[in-house]
């Protein structure tokens, strides 16, 4: 690997007006549509409905006050699920125009796959998967899938957004075959083999790029990462060289930023060519022969792979290991798990008292209304359950 291959500015020229859609991409003509008929919209396709209804639901809005790394009120200018969402979004679609699949689905996809996720990230999606051992255990790809299925509650006709089969399938990126079996034709590919649309596997690499970079954006900012832990890397290092080469002078803000930002040009462009690639080797010439894969079929190539999980490495050992990091992941968890023995052992914690008539259990409401919680307010929440205890424990003292 050489600087040669991140030159500044390189990547896929886009053109003014989308290409015309590949014959393996997802259109209304090859979807398996939404579980319940609804009037086709008049000014808008099926696919930016879908998009739509992702951005109008309460989910979304609380994705921006929950921790991507950093909790939310640590600072004003770390990312968070809402705009790292928006990132994968945005990534995602200039992949899926390079490759003239579906833009629109892509989007939904990328926009919908954290809908699920906890408060205070995967620390806060590890304790309740702990606390929910007993209970099915709990995964946030699949509450993802739980909150546009069931969750949300918007339309007289339905419960959930009633999405797109093609756009439910994206959100669920991995699924364990008892949980498939539950899922019906959605999860049946985790059953039987094959693969998801283009569209969803986009979504998926989409996301690994985007917090990559910035992740590592925001451990700098932080004072986590220094630059020299991350010249350590090999394309990190060449390509900051280059960088300062072309311009000498400049600051250390807009060197950080260009670095960052040809780092992740560097990996779309390898991950676009090697796809294309894929493609034509294999022959790809319908929807259906991408789901007959027996593997992905967006991949980077293998130096640019090892590249990718060098970056994850060393992200890992110097950020996500990093004191600091561990201790707010302590605390938060701390957090949930308070959280949910108290609302397991008093159901009239819960603001609402679920309806239990269903498949629905206690623990599982109580799982919803955590993971549903964002930081804040699982903190104040904490807070105000541990002041209440304090008052009950004094009034039986007085008594």
């Amino acid at each position: 690997m050489t600087v040669d291959n991140v030159p500044v500015d390189s990547g896929v020229r886009a053109t003014a007006t989308p290409p015309s859609q590949s014959p393996y991409a997802v259109g209304w003509e090859n979807s398996r549509g939404r579980k319940h008929a609804e009037p086709t919209p008049r000014w808008r396709d099926e696919f930016q409905r879908d998009r739509d209804r992702v951005i109008h639901s309460a989910a979304f809005r609380r994705l921006e006050y929950k921790t991507q790394v950093f909790v939310n009120h640590e600072g004003d200018m770390f990312r968070t699920r809402l705009t790292h969402s928006l990132e994968v979004a945005q990534i995602a679609r200039t992949i899926a125009r390079a490759l003239g699949v579906n833009e629109d689905l892509t989007e939904a996809i990328a926009l919908a796959h954290d809908l699920g996720h906890t408060p205070f990230g995967h620390a806060g999606q590890s304790v309740l998967n702990a606390c929910m051992r007993e209970f099915g255990g709990f995964e946030h790809n699949l509450q993802s899938l739980r909150v546009v299925e069931l969750l949300e509650e918007r339309y007289p006709e339905f419960r959930g957004l009633n999405l797109l089969f093609e756009t439910r399938e994206g959100i669920l990126k991995h699924c364990s075959v008892p949980q498939a079996k539950l899922l019906g034709e959605v999860g049946r590919r985790f059953i039987e083999g094959g693969q998801p649309s283009l569209e969803a596997q986009i979504a998926n690499v989409a996301d690994e790029i985007a917090y990559n970079h910035h992740d590592m954006d925001d451990g700098l900012r932080a004072g986590l990462l220094d630059v020299e832990q991350l010249r350590t890397h090999s394309l990190f290092r060449e390509t900051e060289q280059a960088i300062i080469v072309r311009w000498p002078h400049l600051d250390a803000k807009r060197l950080r930023y260009t670095v960052i930002r040809q780092m992740l040009n560097f990996f779309v462009s390898d991950l676009l060519t090697t796809t294309a690639t894929h493609l034509q080797e294999r022959g790809v010439e319908s929807l259906a022969m991408v789901r007959e894969q027996t593997s992905p079929m967006l991949d980077f190539s293998p130096t640019t792979l090892q590249i990718h999980l060098e970056l994850k490495r060393l992200l890992r050992h110097h950020l996500y290991e990093h004191p600091r990091v561990v201790e707010m992941a302590f605390q938060s968890q701390t957090i949930i798990r308070e959280l949910f023995e108290v609302y397991m052992n008093s159901a009239d914690e819960l603001p609402e008292p679920p309806d239990l008539s269903g498949e629905l259990t206690h623990a599982r409401a109580v799982c919803d209304y955590i993971a549903g919680m964002t930081d804040r307010f699982a903190i104040s929440e904490h807070q105000r359950l541990r002041r209440s205890a304090r008052l009950n424990r004094a009034a039986e003292e007085i008594s």
